[in-house]
């Protein structure tokens, strides 16, 4: 395993969600490297289902010119000092207007290692209820809900094109074959 240390940075762009410019870092051996690089506070994403249905949603994503990117409900740690899960409740009542009785922390990754220190954390939300009111998204989104049956899981998985929400699929996929084949292990 190859030690640096961080040694200094300089920001040379300030956004309301990002950072950007370069952190130098030291190695070991004495090489100095610097590298571009995007802080940003964070996200969650969250893999709602009951019986039925994986709970998602279609948006636009102006960066990257899609008009209806099928995702699951996510959304950025914009609120100082809030935990992660505390976020996911957020934004779970904020985009498809569910609560949960149930959640559980699958993972979490990084996005981008190679110039972002964006995390996300990914979480499994069941025992799925209304909230009073419905969805309330922010002014400037546009999120339509999308009760997506779970007998057609592989058709959104080949249409989404999302990382956070192709890691949540594939990994509900995974785990709802794992229990098909452990019942039929146990018959």
């Amino acid at each position: 395993m190859t030690e640096f240390e961080p040694i200094g940075a300089e920001v040379r762009f300030s956004g309301t969600i990002i950072r950007a410019g370069v952190e130098r870092f030291r190695y070991a051996d004495g090489l100095e490297v610097s590298r571009e690089k995007v802080w940003h506070p964070g996200a969650v994403g969250i893999l709602a289902v009951d019986a039925e249905h994986v709970w998602l949603t279609r948006q636009p994503r102006e960066a990257v010119h899609q008009t209806a990117s099928l995702e699951i409900p996510a959304g950025k740690l914009d609120v100082p000092g809030e935990p992660p899960l505390a976020t996911a409740e957020r934004e779970l009542a904020e985009e498809i207007g569910k609560r949960a009785g149930a959640w559980r922390e699958l993972m979490w990754f990084w996005t981008s290692p190679g110039f972002s220190d964006e995390r996300v954390w990914l979480y499994e939300a069941t025992e799925l209820g209304d909230v009073d009111g419905g969805a309330a998204p922010e002014e400037d989104e546009r999120i339509e809900t999308v009760p997506w049956p779970l007998d057609r899981l592989d058709d959104a998985i080949a249409g989404c094109v999302d990382s956070k929400s192709l890691i949540a699929l594939l990994w509900l996929r995974g785990h709802r074959r794992a229990q098909v084949d452990h019942q039929t292990a146990r018959t």
